[in-house]
């Protein structure tokens, strides 16, 4: 296809184009953009291409920042300026809310962005691989000799490739440093990357998480407890980074990378870093430790604004009782606590409740119940009977949504409000539209929490009918 004119920004990441009345989907460019585009997926209704030819230049398109855009399979969106990413956005959000959800989206507030566009991130997960994915560059002056392999990102659509990466602008540093250094390590002393397909092989995976208040925590997973060969390798990272307060190692001989279910082993400092958020409206601020299971917002700063709308749509009153579902590690329900009389948490991972509950306690709060379990099961009529019928609800589920046994009992509890936070706006419209026999949408207020992909929050105020 020539001379083909990119109109908007699509899903995952890509860009589209309309020919015929034919959707085409193409990575890497910018709405206003003229290619030629080489088709290699065509069905019914759609098509998939890749630019062959830059005809002209979109006014939208900014230089990438990152060395390995175009490769890497993060950061589609960065070679378009922000304002335009952050319109794309709130259009996604209107879209899914308006045709799967039949949402009145008239009250939609202009979207949050994100204050920091880059290095904002506060966990990054990084994959050993004996496959190292080169490009068509590197293959052309590629000599025979055999690699050691690659520390990186794993290439879309193939899980044993993985892209070494030089230089990441998502996490600030030492981040950088601290790859390479693992990396130049392995290579000199002869620490072999996991084999993806064969399961073999010791160095599998490395996990790094900071905090604001400085703390660093890093993960050495690998595939064998041989610490005649690890110790070492700790040892390293502990003498030239001295920034690391937690420094820790899994075990991990499992077929599959997931690492909830096995133990981790602290080798030197704490077996925690911690992070520190403000209060809300001249509420004391909030300090939470973070294990390297607990999940906690990965754009720390936007964070605080993300939980603010919550709190703003939320109207406590301080006789409120309020349940917090999907709480995590208890970020909102603590954020929220000293705004409402009682607050009861709920969430899948243990560990996670058991996060929260240190977190309540060293924050000083006495006004929390948490507890662990699959939502649907927990979230009954007698467990409400228990422990008081909510008058708000906050409900932030994975992205899957939320359980119709899950959105049942909440049109049976009826709460006078349901603040509803979405990292997936088109099953937030599904459950809108489930939860919309009771219930009106108020306010939406769309929120940015990864700049340069096509990822974005939602928040919908959601009030209780009198009717």
């Amino acid at each position: 296809m020539e001379r083909i004119t990119i109109t908007d920004a699509g899903s995952e990441g890509m860009a589209l184009a309309r020919v015929d009345g034919f959707v085409v989907f193409v990575p890497f460019v910018v709405p206003g953009d003229v290619v030629d585009i080489q088709i290699y997926k065509k069905k019914k209704n759609y098509a998939e291409g890749r630019a062959v030819h830059f005809h002209e230049f979109s006014p939208l398109r900014v230089d990438a920042v990152c060395p390995h855009f175009g490769v890497c399979g993060g950061c589609k969106w960065q070679i378009m300026n922000y304002a335009a990413q952050l319109e794309a956005k709130q259009r996604q959000v209107r879209d899914n809310l308006e045709r799967l959800g039949n949402v009145d989206c008239t009250q939609m507030r202009p979207i949050c962005g994100s204050e920091q566009i880059y290095y904002y991130r506060n966990k990054l997960e990084f994959t050993f691989s004996n496959r190292m994915w080169r490009t068509a560059e590197q293959m052309a002056v590629a000599n025979d000799e055999p690699s050691w392999g690659a520390l990186g990102f794993h290439i879309p659509q193939m899980f044993d490739k993985v892209l070494p990466i030089e230089h990441c602008a998502l996490q600030q540093d030492p981040s950088n440093h601290i790859r390479l250094a693992v990396r130049d390590y392995a290579i000199k002393n002869n620490l072999e990357p996991y084999d993806l397909r064969n399961h073999s092989g010791f160095l599998r995976n490395l996990i790094i998480r900071c905090s604001t208040l400085g703390h660093w925590m890093v993960i050495v997973v690998v595939a064998q407890d041989d610490m005649s060969r690890l110790a070492p390798l700790l040892d390293m990272l502990s003498e030239q980074f001295p920034q690391i307060t937690s420094l820790q190692y899994i075990v991990n001989t499992k077929l599959n990378d997931s690492y909830g279910d096995l133990e981790v082993h602290t080798y030197k400092g704490e077996d925690h870093i911690e992070e520190e958020m403000e209060g809300y409206m001249g509420s004391a601020p909030l300090r939470f430790i973070i294990n390297p299971k607990s999940f906690y917002q990965t754009n720390s700063r936007q964070a605080q604004r993300l939980y603010s709308f919550v709190a703003e749509l939320a109207e406590l009153q301080p006789t409120d009782t309020l349940y917090d579902l999907y709480t995590g590690t208890g970020t909102i329900a603590l954020f929220l606590a000293d705004k409402s009389r009682r607050v009861v948490g709920i969430e899948y991972v243990e560990e996670a409740i058991a996060d929260a509950r240190v977190n309540a306690k060293r924050n000083g709060f006495d006004n929390t119940q948490f507890y662990a379990g699959d939502m649907a099961k927990v979230l009954t009529a007698d467990f409400i009977a228990a422990n008081g019928r909510p008058d708000v609800v906050v409900t932030d589920p994975p992205r899957a949504g939320m359980h119709e046994k899950v959105i049942e009992q909440l049109l049976a509890a009826a709460p006078r409000k349901i603040v509803y936070v979405s990292c997936n706006p088109a099953t937030q419209a599904r459950d809108l539209q489930m939860l919309g026999t009771r219930y009106d949408v108020h306010r939406i207020q769309p929120v940015d929490m990864f700049p340069h992909t096509q990822h974005v929050e939602n928040v919908a105020e959601l009030v209780l009918r009198n009717s």
